[in-house]
């Protein structure tokens, strides 16, 4: 929950404390004090959109800061550990949003700094601000849809996630369908080339790395005169004249005088130099013989000479199209073959991807009308609730339904589906428009809620879906900006009650100017507005006691410094605090947990 925070140089505050219940928290003030700037202030550190005009005039930035504590759920705790946040001893984490008076904005959480957006993961899993422009937002068809999705929970998620599966696989193979169908031509054009591309490889059967090999059989079998003449003068230089000419001995026959001689000498370390003479006469036999098996194979052979430059011909046409060498022509092959498998444009291959798309279809049309069963189940048990809570709020002839109907469109757009033989738009939140409507009394036509109700009542409904959802609300804190606005009478004292009941579960923050919500709060903040040497500013203070009753009295109508103003306060917060004592010992008898209790 949000237990502290701290405001300087925005708006017309110029620094302000608020310590917030972890239950019922009302602020209030006079028109123009500066009320909004609170719930700007939340807006900020929610990471929303900053604005310079919003600094205080003269102030070089605007600061805002808040202490939350108790921090629970998954992903609040993933999103502080992602950034690196530090706690503070007592477990709370501070975080931080300044606007500078040019524009520029800086965000800190835990003593890290963060991107802006940082704080807006955050805050959408533990705050929760609804005010005038979410009443606005609300009447849009699709923010509708979403409401209700939020109030359905699981029970909508869960098949919403498997529709959205399948659709994503259903739109890959339509797409790739509609494509092979466009480009047939095309494509069978392509694929008459790669065929004819790898039937000329296959009739040639190159190996990998032939071509390297060919050409060196070519150039041995081109130069095989000058080969012979340097094996044959080699071979001579080692062994020695074949016919025994003394005058060419070889290198084998001087070696074999050189060990006679040595082994013949007196002195033996002469003599030890003759094994390793050995050595090299053994070796260099082994050289000759090599030699002499290397003139044996050196027989010209213009045939194979002929045979050799043919395939290099063929080898060579192949190159000259497909890729440098065999290697990258074997290369092109392999991928050729992967392209023609992906571009059969042949009607068994259309036939069987059509297929493919109609089951897709009709898994994604069992998915759809699992949604919208879904859809429907919530819808009654929603409209219900906001029915029952605007039977408290002086709108007991009104009742709220919340249809869910199907979009028809026409069969030939991308996104058609067929379900229980209707042609619908399956959209990526199902094939569903939901839709408030609003019965004014039993005899009333159901109209779209902005067309039925007057802005009293449009107030009062949008209340009521507020309190009805937040208890399907994961957030621990809800924020209520002057959602009251155009309600007053038994219908305020209804809305005050309605909000200590939430302050039960949540912690609940509202900016009213009705001393019948008011008097429901368990701390009551008030803003004040003074001036100073010309220059007016505002903050925030507790309101304790008399206080709070003259403060009651001043929203009752003015009526501060009357003896009936403030007996009025009075007794409206006597009559908050036995609703407050009753309700509370009502959920005790009822076996409520200590969690639903009201948090003092």
């Amino acid at each position: 929950m949000l237990a502290e925070m701290r405001i300087q140089g925005l708006g017309v505050i110029e620094e302000a404390a608020l310590e917030l219940h972890p239950g019922f928290t009302v602020v209030t003030g006079e028109t123009g004090a500066g009320k909004t700037m609170v719930v700007t202030g939340l807006h900020l550190l929610s990471g929303g959109r900053s604005d310079a005009s919003k600094v205080r005039a003269g102030a070089a930035k605007a600061i805002v800061e808040g202490r939350f504590t108790d921090i629970a759920g998954e992903q609040a705790l993933r999103i502080l550990s992602d950034a690196g946040a530090d706690a503070d001893e007592d477990g709370s984490v501070i975080a931080v949003r300044s606007v500078g008076a040019d524009g520029r904005s800086r965000a800190h959480l835990g003593g890290r700094s963060v991107p802006v957006g940082v704080l807006g993961d955050l805050s959408e899993q533990i705050l929760a601000v609804h005010g005038q422009n979410d009443q606005l937002r609300l009447l849009r068809p699709a923010e509708q849809r979403a409401v209700l999705d939020r109030f359905a929970g699981e029970s909508v998620a869960e098949p919403l996630a498997a529709y959205r599966d399948v659709r994503r696989e259903w739109l890959a193979v339509s797409r790739e369908l509609t494509q092979r169908r466009a480009r047939s031509r095309e494509l069978a054009q392509q694929a008459d080339l790669l065929r004819h591309g790898l039937a000329e490889i296959d009739a040639v059967e190159p190996r990998p790395g032939e071509d390297t090999e060919l050409t060196e059989q070519v150039k041995r079998l081109a130069a095989v005169d000058e080969l012979r003449d340097a094996a044959t003068a080699a071979q001579l230089a080692v062994a020695g004249s074949a016919e025994g000419d003394p005058d060419l001995p070889g290198a084998l026959g001087l070696l074999a005088e050189a060990r006679r001689r040595l082994s013949a000498a007196e002195d033996p370390v002469l003599r030890d130099f003759e094994p390793r003479l050995s050595e090299a006469s053994v070796l260099l036999s082994e050289v000759g013989s090599e030699l002499a098996s290397y003139l044996g194979s050196l027989d010209a052979d213009p045939e194979r000479l002929e045979t050799i430059l043919a395939r290099q011909a063929e080898l060579k046409k192949l190159t000259r199209k497909y890729a440098a060498d065999i290697d990258g022509v074997l290369a092109w092959a392999e991928d050729a073959r992967a392209r023609l498998a992906g571009m059969d444009t042949s009607e068994e291959a259309l036939e069987a991807l059509a297929a493919q798309r109609d089951a897709l279809a009709d898994e994604l049309a069992t998915q759809a009308r699992r949604v919208s069963e879904a859809r429907r189940a919530a819808a009654e048990v929603l409209a219900e609730r906001i029915t029952a809570e605007l039977a408290g709020l002086a709108m007991g002839q009104a009742a709220i339904e919340v249809t869910v109907n199907s979009r028809e469109v026409d069969p030939a757009e991308s996104t058609a589906l067929t379900v229980d033989g209707r042609t619908v738009s399956a959209g990526p939140d199902g094939v569903d428009e939901v839709e408030l409507l609003l019965r004014a009394h039993a005899k009333a036509p159901a109209l779209p809620v902005h067309k039925a109700a007057s802005g009293g009542e449009l107030s009062r409904v949008m209340l009521a879906t507020e309190v009805v959802l937040a208890h399907a609300d994961t957030v621990q804190t809800l924020v209520f900006d002057e959602v009251d606005v155009g309600v007053g009478g038994r219908a305020a004292v209804e809305i005050g009650r309605r909000l200590a009941r939430l302050a039960r579960t949540h912690q609940v923050l509202v900016v009213t100017h009705l001393p019948q919500v008011a008097a429901f709060a368990d701390r009551h903040l008030v803003v004040d507005k003074g001036t100073s040497d010309g220059v007016t500013s505002s903050g925030v203070r507790t309101l304790d006691g008399d206080e709070r009753v003259t403060e009651l009295a001043r929203m009752l109508a003015g009526l501060d410094d009357t003896e009936t103003g403030r007996a009025h306060a009075e007794e409206l917060l006597r009559a908050a605090e036995e609703f407050t004592t009753a309700s509370a010992t009502s959920a005790d008898s009822g076996g409520r947990s200590g969690k639903t209790k009201r948090r003092r």
